[in-house]
């Protein structure tokens, strides 16, 4: 089943949530929404199920309006935000209860129930009440809740937030199996980069109430086409220096370079990711290729993840983040000098105004 949103407008106040928000999801993919706080995530995903109404535009489900029906009569499985139990009834009760509303025989209610437990490794529960869970415990029967509502759309609002990485790692893969072989829709909400990547098949970036961008997650990650998808989309974070551009020159802190993208004059955002900064050995190195920007700076912080390393340094009074592969040389030390190569190409442009894109592609 196909979502569609068109012009989807909703405020509180003088505070716009979503401002004309256009979206298409296709069906049975599955489509993840990257924002940040206040993007527009669980205010859209609320309209979607029947708990807001937008204050203009529509919501159609495979071409049909939805916009005024209620909530029992969408075809939506929802996990949102907030994981409110009952009380008085135990795990097994909570999980089952969409489909005891639904007046499911009681065999399938018990094999489904008996399954998601085990995907989402809470059988041990099942006959504990919610005040004996802890919060990530809650967290998990909650998404089971969600998911045993016989639905042709799956809405997940920050499922998996709070919960340990190796947990979240088994649980997104176990949420992509089941999409397989459900064949709904899933529309799921993170603010986590890793995740957005790991589980999308289409990603839509959010800001400010709009879509910036909506492609496929690979898509985003190497051709942004606005800085919020630089921001968000990868990990460590991108770069992100003011600047300004004048005749295809760019000064934006210690990055500066000729040549650039010649139809703009004005401020700008250069963009560049921390695995596009080589680290030369100290200050003074000169790297082979003489096209490539050369900056003196200062290792302010080096975090080591195993195979590669993290370095924040300070460059003419700017920080920045570079990453380097930890095949046999030990990481710089705090207050190491340093030069640092980057490719001009590498570097991407962005509206400070609106934060487009300038161009196409790479630049």
């Amino acid at each position: 089943m196909s979502v569609e949103f068109r012009s989807l407008t909703r405020s509180y106040g003088a505070k716009r949530a979503l401002d004309g928000l256009d979206l298409a999801v296709e069906p049975q993919s599955f489509t993840v929404l990257c924002g940040p706080p206040a993007s527009g995530k669980s205010v859209l995903f609320r309209i979607l199920v029947g708990l807001e109404t937008p204050d203009a535009g529509q919501v159609l489900l495979s071409g049909r309006d939805i916009t005024g029906a209620p909530p029992a009569e969408r075809p939506i499985g929802y996990v949102p935000q907030s994981f409110a139990l009952y009380p008085h009834q135990t795990v097994a009760q909570n999980m089952a209860y969409p489909l005891t509303l639904a007046k499911a025989p009681k065999d399938e209610i018990a094999r489904r129930v008996d399954r998601t437990a085990g995907i989402l490794a809470i059988t041990h529960l099942l006959k504990k009440t919610p005040d004996q869970l802890s919060g990530g415990e809650k967290q998990r029967v909650a998404v089971a809740r969600g998911l045993l509502k016989n639905a042709e759309i799956f809405v997940l609002d920050d499922p998996l937030v709070g919960l340990d990485y190796k947990l979240r790692e088994r649980l997104m893969d176990e949420l992509k199996a089941l999409r397989e072989e459900l064949k709904a829709t899933f529309l799921y909400a993170t603010s986590d980069s890793l995740e957005a990547l790991t589980m999308a098949q289409r990603l839509v970036v959010l800001d400010k109430g709009r879509v910036v961008q909506h492609d496929g997650a690979i898509a985003v990650y190497d051709d942004p086409r606005h800085m919020r998808s630089l921001d968000l989309v990868g990990f460590p974070h991108a770069n992100l220096v003011p600047g300004t551009l004048s005749g295809g020159r760019l000064d934006a802190g210690p990055l500066r370079a000729s040549g650039l993208f010649q139809g703009f004059e004005g401020a700008v955002i250069a963009g560049l990711r921390p695995e596009a900064i080589r680290l030369m050995p100290q200050a003074g190195a000169r790297p082979a290729d003489a096209a490539l920007l050369q900056i003196d700076a200062e290792v302010t912080l080096v975090e080591n993840l195993g195979g590669e390393a993290v370095v924040y340094v300070e460059a003419g009074g700017h920080p920045l983040t570079a990453t380097m592969p930890l095949t046999g040389a030990p990481p710089p030390e705090l207050g190491t000098r340093l030069r640092l190569a980057v490719d001009p190409a590498d570097i991407m442009l962005f509206d400070a105004g609106s934060g487009a894109r300038l161009g196409a592609g790479r630049l």
